[in-house]
């Protein structure tokens, strides 16, 4: 059921009790183990607990110049589902999502046989809310409308649900596309669907895995997001990845995030970044060496944090159109969500 949508955009910024800033993260180390692990930290500590190879390390400068990291900003959330019990722990990202961003939601579903498909077997919104404690039991659409949310769900007729996501995306476009990874009639999901979807759109996506852990509870609504792990690399740039888990991070009011910066390779081709800085928030950078996929995947087993976010540029050569890029091929085994951010252009 369509409800008015009476969101407003706001840009606001993530605010702390002490001063926030951005570190320059730009190191330099001759020599070093298949594994080096180090935490940024604000001058008065910076040496503070870090080993004695930072001898090796050129100073990290402090900037105040940049602005503090900002609230997310999303006008429209996309969510597509094929009711299975799978999308149930997506359907609950996306609308905590949409809650705390005052954003549009929208869940769409595609069928070939429109008359076997009931508006009962949607994702039901107002009955989640009320298990959240958000509104009472039998509220109306204008409870929904109170907390700033507008939902739309849509029923589309077709054989191909790539293609029709894909059409009604070129219309209306997403700020956020919430996808669940799972099984679907024998088939991935996540490689006859998700994946497309996420590669064509061009829209941020957030895959939610069907089996693993996210960092929203289905049950309550609540939240659990200490960890998040960013592979970072020269190309493509890892900036809108860094500052989309910041505004995320700040949009859901997180007092304490632990990231962790992976770059697999070289510590001279590690890229300078910036990296915003706010009371509770650390950033750590990890060097490793192999294969950036199991890499990727070794770090998350041993951190296991709530969130991976990469961002991608789809499929950039002959191999990458075998096998799938990285960020793909990271999906097929992660057990967390992960952020797929368009590299910027």
């Amino acid at each position: 059921m369509d409800v008015p949508d009476n969101s407003s955009t706001r840009r606001s910024t993530c605010s702390s009790s002490t001063k926030d800033h951005f570190v320059e993260a730009s190191t330099r180390l001759e020599q070093f183990e298949p594994v080096v692990s180090w935490v940024l930290r604000p001058e008065s500590s910076m040496r503070e607990g870090i080993p004695a190879s930072d001898s090796f390390h050129e100073p990290i400068s402090m900037t105040n110049d940049w602005p503090h990291p900002h609230r997310l900003e999303l006008g429209h959330i996309f969510h597509p589902t094929d009711f299975s019990s799978a999308p149930d722990v997506a359907f609950a990202h996306a609308l905590k999502l949409a809650l705390a961003t005052k954003a549009k939601l929208t869940i769409f579903h595609v069928n070939e046989e429109l008359e076997e498909t009931s508006w009962e077997h949607f994702p039901h919104v107002r009955a989640t809310l009320a298990r959240w404690g958000l509104i009472p039991p039998r509220s109306s659409p204008h409870d929904i409308a109170n907390l700033g949310l507008s939902v739309e769900k849509i029923l589309a007729r077709g054989d191909d649900p790539t293609a029709a996501i894909l059409e009604y995306l070129s219309r209306h476009p997403a700020d956020l596309v919430v996808l669940a990874t799972h099984q679907l009639g024998g088939q991935p999901f996540f490689q006859s669907v998700a994946e497309p979807v996420a590669r064509e759109s061009g829209a941020m996506t957030l895959f939610i895995p069907s089996q693993g852990w996210g960092f929203v509870r289905v049950d309550d609504g609540t939240f659990h997001f200490r960890k998040i792990l960013v592979p970072i690399d020269t190309s493509p740039a890892p900036f809108p990845a860094v500052q989309a888990v910041s505004s995320l991070s700040c949009t859901l009011a997180c007092e304490h995030v632990a990231f962790t910066l992976l770059h697999v390779g070289k510590e001279t081709t590690m890229p300078f970044l910036r990296t915003p800085r706010q009371s509770g928030w650390t950033w750590h950078i990890t060097l490793r060496r192999g294969d950036v996929v199991e890499q990727i995947l070794n770090v998350e087993r041993e951190e296991t944090p709530e969130l991976i976010a990469m961002t991608t540029q789809g499929h950039q050569g002959f191999l990458d159109a075998l096998r799938g890029s990285t960020t793909e091929r990271v999906l097929r085994l992660a057990h967390c969500p992960l952020l797929a951010v368009p590299a910027t252009k």
